[in-house]
Parts: structure tokens; C-alpha cells; sequence
């Protein structure tokens, strides 16, 4: 097997330069029968948006002519489309590979690949061109639309494919779908991020802060209204930052919020925000447009503002709060939910009093909690060490009980009420009731059939546990 390698440079990443090219994806003929009798597996890690991006990845597979594999025994190509937010999401990806090199044994035309953020990481790339020879496919985030060409490279020329981008692609409408689900969508609206905190490498997997036309994302809204579908969420690395990458309108996440509503879609969410570009038309969104529903995850990450200059991340807690004050003034009942890093370097005791206190002026009712986690590359990777183990540990465990707290107190505020629930499916858990969510994102399971998955249904709490509700379906 040959090799086509191009890999990815940190410093080129750090680029914020270029005009953004808006294209069409089209398979040409050439592509159209290389995966038939072919089987893929795609395994996501990750966020929504390596959920979406699998979706992509899923239809361009099937349009080539692959079919799904449920059973990685039988796959003809396994792709990894992985996460870099945190070390440990990279330590599970270089276990998960190892154990399916074994396939291989049985299989020896089985490609392995990797794509998603990881591989627009230098040190990643490096580490799988020295110890892992048996990874045949491996590209990034920039370049999903030239798949077909990669494929048949590895497929028919039998060549081994790195291709990493440290520049920005195209933003490509028309790439087809798989949808995983039949009633709830990911739209991406936007893609990258210009926000450059400390901790994250996200700007460099991603790439600059680059919006899709107002056009083709009400487009595709509709269609999903036309296949039945009941709730979209729209995706970005910051959604609030929606439009700002316009030259020639004035028109941003606001806006684009007020015209999804009128397209008959009956849910609308969205992730992720940043307190600090949440526009005044955001807020009042919640408020005017009944599609938008009334949660708002709005990262955090600390509450005091000493970490928070360090970690870059542009506002205060002051501010912060000011945009929660600002937002249950439009809607009371509005359910907030947030991210958390505990022990970042040059926190003090005191700077997690501060944490604390902010959640519980908030009021948070849910939380995504991590003790930091250093990336290579990133500012943050340089700070000193200052923080013994045992008490990032328990700063952690403080941080949750409170937050658990929150949880619980959020839930019981619906015992006794009706909420609507769009159902997903059977419970995990117990097969003899249906599970799905209600408007302000509660997890609710009830006694019912089949037949109301997909659908909007009323269903009385009789019930409130810290995780979930319970409830009878109102007939």
C-alpha cells in the first residue's frame, strides 16, 4: 500500500486570514459503485457537532454505495470520529484502536480510520505515523466533502490516506445525510471558533468562526418540517457569534431565530452559547418565538474573575449574571444549565468560593463538571502545576453536591404540573415505559406504547428524582 500523507501544522491553524468560498457538494460518477458489497461503522466521540458530522460522513458512504454495519465484525471500514476537548477523550480513542486492530487479523482488507479533531492535532497525526502503521484512513474536520476521493484511494488504489488541513475548507452545502433520528435534527448554522480560551483547543480543530447563508439553513429547516420532523438544534462552536463573519448584511443569531419560527418547526434549540455575545434579540427570542424552548446551556466555567481572565474568556461574572437576570426577565420558567472547570491553574480557595456562589445565585439545573484537563498546544498548557490531586478531586465532589442540588430543585418544580414531552423511545432502563424530553429539556419517563415515539405527548408528573421525572401520559 502507498502513502498520501498531509498533515496538520499548529501554527498554520492559528491563522485567522482568508475569504470563506460557499460550495456545492456533487458525487461524480466515478464514486458512485466503490462501496458496493461494502460495509462501514462509523463510532462517534464527542459533541453534537461530531454527531452532525457522522451524519455527513454516514451519507456520502451510502451514496458511494456502502451499507451500515451494526456489527463490527463484519465492517469493511471502521471510522473513528473522535474528540479533543480532553486528555481523556484521546486516551479511549488509542485504546479503542488497539482493540480493533485485532479485526484486522481476521480481516486483512479491514481499513481503520480516524477523523474529526483529533487528527488536526500535530502531536496526534506524529503519533499515528510512528506507532500506528495499521490506521489507513485518517483526515480532520476541513475536509469531509473530499471523502470520495479518499475512499477510492484507499479502496481501489490501495493507498494509505492522511489528509489533515490546517486552513479552513469550504462551507459545502448539499453534502447528504443519514439522520440518525426520525423526529429530532442537528442543523449546523456556523462552524469554527474565534474565542481562543486558554484550556481549549478548539480553535485550532476547528478552524475561524465561519457562518452558513441565512438561505440554505431556513432551507433546510423546512424540509425537515415537510419529513415530519419535530425539533432542531442548531449547532455551533458558539452560535451566538451567528453572522458576525458577514460583509455585506446585517444579520445575526438573533434574527436567524425569528425566521426559524416561522417555519412551522415546533422545537428549536441550540449549543453552544457564550455569555458574552448573547444579543439583546436572543433574549427576547425566548420570549416572542413559541419554537424556542425555554433552556439555555450557557457555559460558565467559573465564577471568579481572576480564572476567568485567565482562561480568556471575556466577560465577568457580573456580567454573566446580568445576562441571567436579563433572561428570566423575558421568561421566568427558563431552565439553565451550564459547564464548570474546577481546578484551573491559579485557583484558590476563594475563587471556588466564588464558583459557588455564583451557582447558586443562578440557579443552575444541570451541569457539565470536569477538573481541568491540560491540551497541548494551547496557553493553558504552559501555567504551573499549583493544584495537589486530592484537592482537585474534592473541590469537584463540593461543586457537584451542590449542583445535584439544583438538579433536584429544578425537577420538583414540575411535580404535579403537565409538561409536553416529544418521545424518543423505549427507556433505557425499563422497557415498559417510554422516555423523551420535555420543553425545558427535563428527561421524562412514562407508561405508554410505541406508537407516540416521534410524537408530542402531555404527561402529568407524579414524580421528581435529581435525573429525571415521572409521569402518566394524559389522555
Amino acid at each position: 500500500m502507498s502513502n498520501e500523507y498531509k498533515t496538520p501544522d499548529l501554527k498554520s491553524a492559528r491563522m485567522r486570514k482568508g475569504e470563506i468560498l460557499h460550495e456545492r457538494f456533487t458525487l461524480d460518477e466515478e464514486f458512485f459503485n466503490i462501496g458496493k458489497n461494502l460495509k462501514y461503522r462509523i463510532q462517534t466521540y464527542g459533541c453534537q457537532g461530531n454527531e452532525a458530522d457522522s451524519e455527513m460522513i454516514s451519507g456520502i458512504f451510502e451514496a458511494m454505495g456502502f451499507i451500515r454495519s451494526f456489527d463490527e465484525r463484519d465492517a469493511d471500514i471502521i471510522l473513528l470520529n473522535t474528540c479533543a476537548i480532553r486528555e481523556n477523550a484521546e486516551n479511549r480513542i488509542w485504546g479503542e484502536i488497539g482493540r480493533l486492530k485485532s479485526y484486522q487479523t481476521k480481516n486483512p482488507n479491514l481499513i481503520l480510520g480516524i477523523c474529526g479533531c483529533m487528527p488536526q492535532e500535530e502531536v496526534v497525526v506524529n503519533k499515528i505515523l510512528k506507532s500506528y502503521p495499521y490506521v489507513g484512513l485518517v483526515f480532520g474536520t476541513h475536509n469531509i466533502n473530499e471523502l470520495p476521493k479518499y475512499l477510492k484511494d484507499v479502496f481501489v488504489n490501495k493507498k494509505r490516506v492522511i489528509k489533515v488541513h490546517s486552513y479552513e475548507g469550504a462551507i459545502v452545502e448539499d453534502i447528504p445525510k443519514v439522520r440518525m433520528q426520525t423526529h429530532k435534527a442537528w442543523v449546523s448554522i456556523m462552524y469554527g471558533c474565534d474565542e481562543f480560551c486558554t484550556y481549549c483547543v478548539v480553535p485550532f480543530t476547528r478552524g475561524k468562526e465561519r457562518s452558513r447563508k441565512k438561505e440554505e439553513i431556513i432551507k433546510e429547516v423546512r424540509e425537515l418540517v415537510s419529513q415530519g420532523y419535530q425539533e432542531i438544534t442548531l449547532l455551533g462552536q458558539n452560535v451566538n457569534a451567528y453572522g458576525k463573519d458577514f460583509k455585506d448584511e446585517d444579520y445575526k443569531f438573533g434574527d436567524l431565530l425569528y425566521d426559524l419560527d416561522k417555519t412551522g418547526i415546533n422545537r428549536i434549540r441550540f449549543t453552544t452559547s457564550h455569555p458574552r455575545d448573547i444579543d439583546g434579540k436572543t433574549i427576547t427570542a425566548f420570549k416572542d418565538c413559541k419554537s424556542v424552548m425555554p433552556h439555555l446551556h450557557l457555559p460558565v466555567q467559573s465564577g471568579s474573575n481572576e480564572v476567568l481572565k485567565k482562561m480568556n474568556r471575556g466577560y465577568t461574572k457580573e456580567l454573566y449574571l446580568d445576562v441571567i437576570e436579563r433572561l428570566k426577565a423575558v421568561k421566568p420558567d427558563i431552565s439553565i444549565t451550564t459547564d464548570i472547570i474546577v481546578a484551573f491553574p491559579y485557583e484558590e480557595e476563594k475563587d471556588f468560593q466564588e464558583t459557588l456562589d455564583l451557582v447558586k445565585k443562578v440557579g443552575f439545573e444541570g451541569a457539565f463538571t470536569f477538573i481541568f484537563s491540560r491540551r497541548s498546544g494551547t496557553p493553558a498548557d504552559k501555567y504551573p502545576d499549583i493544584i495537589p490531586a486530592e484537592v482537585q478531586k474534592e473541590r469537584l465532589l463540593r461543586l457537584n453536591k451542590v449542583i445535584n442540588e439544583g438538579y433536584l430543585r429544578g425537577n420538583k418544580r414540575f411535580l404535579g404540573k403537565t409538561v409536553k414531552v416529544l418521545v424518543d423511545g423505549f427507556s433505557k432502563t425499563d422497557d415498559t415505559k417510554l422516555t423523551g424530553y420535555s420543553e425545558h429539556n427535563k428527561l421524562v419517563n412514562f407508561t405508554g406504547d410505541e406508537t407516540k415515539i416521534g410524537k408530542i405527548v402531555l404527561v402529568e408528573v407524579t414524580d421528581a428524582k435529581t435525573w429525571y421525572l415521572e409521569g402518566i401520559e394524559v389522555k
